[in-house]
C-alpha cells in the first residue's frame, strides 16, 4: 500500500523545493556537517513560531547551572507563566539527532507550550555528542534536571511527585531514557512525554516506502548513534539509558504519552516502544499520525495535523 503525505505538509515541502535545488546529502558519519545543517534548520523552524520573549509576554525565564553526574556543569531554562499555579513541572530535552540542537533554539517551543497550558517548564542545554558528551553523558544531563527540579521544589513552588519529561526526536530518546533512570535510582515521575522519538540504534536499514518522505535518513541516524556511542555502536554494550529500545524490561516505567509520523523511519521503534509499555500494564496513550513527516508539526505549525497534536499535548500537560 502507498503512502500519502498530508496535503498541508506536501504544499510547504513544494514551497522550500521551489526557493534552493537539492543540496547533497551529508557522508554518513560526517557529523559537522550534519550539526551544521541541523543547526541552520533549527534557526529556520524557530522563525516560523512568535520570537521569543517579545511573542510570548507572559512567560518569563531564568537560566540556571546544574551538574551532572561527572561533574560537568549544564545549562537549564527554567520556564514559567507570570500566573502559573503551584503544582506540576515538566522537564524538556530538545531534539537535534544527538549532535545538534540548544536551549535557545527551543525557546518559542517550549514558551508555546508554557504560555498554552500555564505549566512551568525546565528546558536542558544537555551536551551533544561526540565533542561535548557520549554513551549515557547527554541522558544523564536531563536526569540532572529533574534531580536538581526535585532539589528546587520548594522555591519553585513544585510538587515532585507531578512532574514529567518531555522531549521531541533525540530528545524524546533522552526523556525515555530519563525514565528509565528515574525508576533504576527511586526518583518520582509522573510521566514521560516522547514525541517522534529516537529510541533504537539498530534503525539503520531504509525502508523504500518511506524513503521518498524522510528528512532524518537512515544514514543520518546512523551519524547521530554512532557519535553518540562510539565505539559501543552496534554491540551489546549499548547502555539502554542511552538507547532505551534495548532496556530488558519497561515495567514500572513513568506512564508515557507517544507520539510519531507514520512517514517518519521512527514509526516502529516509537510503537513497539508502546506496545511493550503497554503489554507492561504501564498506561500508554500513542497516536500514529496519518501523513506525517518528522518534525511535521515543526514543518507547518499551522496545519490541522499539528494543531490536532498541540491539542493532545496541551491536554496530557495541563492533567499533571
Amino acid at each position: 500500500m502507498a503512502f500519502t503525505l498530508d496535503p498541508e505538509l506536501a504544499a510547504v515541502l513544494q514551497a522550500l523545493a521551489e526557493q534552493g535545488g537539492p543540496t547533497p546529502p551529508p557522508a554518513r558519519d560526517d557529523w559537522r556537517t550534519l550539526r551544521a545543517r541541523g543547526m541552520a534548520s533549527m534557526r529556520w523552524l524557530a522563525s516560523l513560531l512568535p520570537a521569543y520573549p517579545s511573542g510570548f509576554p507572559l512567560v518569563k525565564a531564568d537560566s540556571h547551572k546544574v551538574r551532572s553526574t561527572d561533574g560537568a556543569e549544564v545549562l537549564v531554562r527554567w520556564y514559567e507563566k507570570a500566573d502559573s499555579a503551584p503544582g506540576s513541572a515538566v522537564v524538556y530535552a530538545h531534539g537535534g539527532g544527538m549532535i545538534a540542537g540548544s536551549v535557545d533554539l527551543y525557546d518559542s517551543v517550549v514558551a508555546g507550550y508554557v504560555q498554552a497550558t500555564g505549566v512551568p517548564f525546565l528546558s536542558v542545554d544537555y551536551r551533544l555528542a561526540p565533542d561535548a558528551a557520549t554513551g549515557t553523558g547527554p541522558v544523564e544531563d536531563v536526569f540532572a534536571a529533574l534531580t536538581w527540579l526535585g532539589g528546587h521544589a520548594a522555591e519553585l513552588r513544585v510538587d515532585p511527585s507531578r512532574v514529567a519529561v518531555m522531549g521531541d526526536s533525540a530528545g524524546g530518546g533522552l526523556a525515555a531514557g530519563t525514565a528509565i533512570l528515574a525508576r533504576e535510582r527511586g526518583v518520582p515521575l509522573a510521566r514521560q512525554a516522547l514525541l517522534y522519538p529516537m529510541l533504537d540504534d539498530r534503525t539503520l536499514t531504509p525502508d523504500p516506502r518511506l524513503t521518498p518522505y524522510v528528512a532524518w535518513t537512515w544514514d543520518d541516524n546512523w551519524t547521530g548513534w554512532h557519535a553518540l556511542l562510539g565505539t559501543a555502536f552496534g554491540t551489546d554494550a549499548v547502555p539502554p539509558e542511552a538507547a532505551p529500545a534495548r532496556v530488558a524490561t519497561v515495567a514500572d516505567l513513568a506512564p508515557a504519552y507517544v507520539e510519531v509520523g507514520e512517514l517518519d523511519i521512527f514509526r516502529a521503534e516509537a510503537v513497539t516502544y508502546a506496545q511493550r509499555l503497554a503489554e507492561a500494564d504501564v498506561s500508554t496513550e500513542l497516536h500514529v499520525h496519518s501523513g506525517a513527516i518528522h518534525e511535521y508539526d515543526r514543518l507547518a505549525p499551522a496545519s490541522r495535523l499539528a494543531r490536532r497534536a498541540m491539542e493532545d499535548r496541551r491536554r496530557v500537560i495541563s492533567a499533571l
